[in-house]
């Protein structure tokens, strides 16, 4: 598979963290090939090749061709058989209600056909991406929509929310939430309920799949002598619940995860035998 990140337009920076492309092109029956995604903070949105195999969901019912989708809170299983080729959209955690005028939560563990959302800007957008030269043509044709989207919805980005998406991925969820409610001057309820808006998950959550990642960002880089230095470099209260933990998100305990799957992409891993 080939796989590519492209920075966003200047315009659209505080919105998109960047566009990329997976594409895997083969000859000869293609088997069916089992994808896991894993939970990593931040929605997006995907083109489908229309020539190519596609997407299929654990049920084996092929997605919309083009969709948005919102925050994961757990593991999800796809499946592809065929040809393979995709175009994305990796959004900030915070960058729904702006970009589309939704209340975050609402697409949680979900996902929305654009064409069906958009209705007839949704349909010219499908045809622009399918007819397209190229990848920076498409990101291009992307672009205008998600920006047309952003000045249609008027919606005033909230920096109360955006500084706290910002503290806790930066301290990788270890930040204390109280402190943020304290700093943002709201009760714990108006907090959890703003940030459910704007991110579509509790801050609680939100800062739990921050450890996890930050947690498996070591697994890769296989910076540890032992699983027990990564639990407790992340504040796990101990080895089992680190575990616990990894299986919730990663659908698989760290060993059997780097045993049984590969990634193809960061947060998209291939099952394997």
């Amino acid at each position: 598979m080939r796989y590519a990140k492209i920075p966003p337009p200047d315009y659209l920076k505080d919105y998109v963290r960047f566009f990329w492309t997976l594409e895997h092109h083969g000859t000869g029956d293609i088997p069916l090939r089992t994808f896991r995604t894993i939970p990593d903070g931040c929605p997006g949105l995907i083109f489908q090749q229309p020539a190519a195999g596609g997407l299929h969901d654990e049920n084996h019912d092929k997605l919309p061709d083009i969709f948005l989708y919102g925050q994961a809170t757990r593991p999800r299983i796809l499946h592809s058989c065929g040809n393979f080729g995709s175009i994305g959209v990796f959004f900030y955690p915070n960058a729904v209600k702006a970009v589309f005028g939704l209340n975050a939560h609402e697409i949680t563990d979900d996902c929305i056909d654009l064409v069906a959302f958009s209705n007839r800007q949704g349909v010219s957008l499908y045809a622009q991406i399918a007819e397209a030269k190229g990848a920076a043509e498409q990101v291009a044709i992307l672009s205008s929509y998600l920006f047309s989207r952003i000045l249609d919805n008027k919606a005033i980005a909230d920096p109360g929310m955006k500084h706290a998406v910002h503290q806790i991925v930066q301290s990788k969820g270890s930040v204390s939430l109280k402190f943020l409610q304290e700093q943002l001057f709201l009760t714990e309820r108006s907090f959890e309920r703003k940030f459910k808006q704007w991110v579509g998950i509790s801050p609680k959550l939100f800062a739990r799949i921050c450890r996890f990642q930050s947690s498996l960002q070591q697994l890769r880089q296989r910076d540890f002598s032992k699983l027990s230095d990564i639990a407790y470099e992340h504040d796990y209260a101990d080895h089992s619940h680190y575990i616990r933990a990894f299986k919730e998100f990663a659908g698989a305990s760290p060993n059997q995860f780097r045993k049984h799957s590969t990634e193809v992409v960061d947060n998209l891993a291939e099952v394997l035998g």
